[in-house]
């Protein structure tokens, strides 16, 4: 049987950046709305803007939540080209809320999906590819306030993660912290899956499905993914822990990095806040 937990991060609607007083616009030209802070420039203090704070609390307590009093933010190191910091501010040991639950409907009736976490962190900037031979970097979108919503591994069809997603995005909108926009990737998931046999309760390995825009490949690419775990097992082969990227007109999931542990990201708390 598939055991699926989604992960969606959802733009928060602010008029400014998390840490920043930039502007959050989108569609203007490139690095138009950037500043020493959220360029990551050295000396640069960042300070939380209360409205993302406000927000984010709103949707933990929509989703049923507990949020706590004390919450902090962590660095979260990697290395990207639209990271310029060289870390991501985030939450990790303490986050701003845990425990909740949404409830979709399924062709078996209402079922009960859990939330592990929600907690707030800052997105990275945009690589644009294909301008000539190049790859440029946008950073207009760098340190805009989000919410990463962790879900319990609770779903068990493509069809429920549709459905959860749905329904996710819908309280989002009405609570008025989110526009919903996966084309622009305001609201955006990846999706973890794996296998086991039925009856078992210990969870297989499982594979992250990165980055898919439309509700639709969200489904598809879940379908798929299942269905190449099951034949890689039938196979007597193991399944490795890996990212994937998904190939809407291949129709097939494909590799894009073996994937990382918690300790690799060496997350410590963010001594600027």
């Amino acid at each position: 049987e598939p055991v699926i937990g989604l992960e969606v991060h959802a733009q928060l609607l602010t008029q400014t950046k998390c840490f920043c007083g930039c502007a959050t616009s989108f569609g203007d030209p490139p690095n138009t709305h950037t500043c020493p802070v959220c360029l990551g420039l050295p000396g640069a203090l960042p300070v939380l803007n209360q409205e993302a704070a406000r927000m984010a609390a709103a949707a933990a307590l929509a989703l049923r939540c507990t949020v706590h009093k004390r919450s902090i933010f962590a660095r979260k190191n990697y290395f990207y080209p639209d990271l310029p910091k060289g870390y991501q501010i985030s939450q990790y040991e303490l986050p701003l809320a845990t425990g909740g639950c949404l409830e979709i409907e399924t062709a078996d009736g209402p079922r009960k999906a859990g939330i592990t976490r929600i907690h707030m962190e800052e997105d990275a900037g945009k690589n644009l590819h294909g301008i000539g031979d190049l790859s440029v970097v946008d950073l207009n979108r760098a340190s805009t306030p989000l919410i990463e919503i962790v879900g319990e591994p609770d779903l068990r069809s493509a069809a429920h993660a549709s459905e959860y997603l749905k329904r996710l995005r819908d309280v989002l909108m009405f609570i008025g912290i989110n526009d919903g926009n996966l084309e622009q990737g305001s609201f955006r998931c990846d999706a973890n899956v794996s296998v086991r046999k039925k009856g078992e309760l210990k969870l297989g390995t499982r594979t992250e499905l990165k980055n898919i825009n439309s509700f639709r490949f969200v489904g598809e690419a879940i379908e798929i993914e299942i269905k190449r775990q099951i034949q890689m097992l039938e196979r007597g082969e193991r399944i490795r822990q890996q990212t994937r990227g998904y190939n809407a007109d291949k129709k097939e999931t494909y590799l894009l990095r073996d994937k990382e542990n918690e300790a690799d990201y060496r997350y410590f708390p963010d001594p600027d806040l």
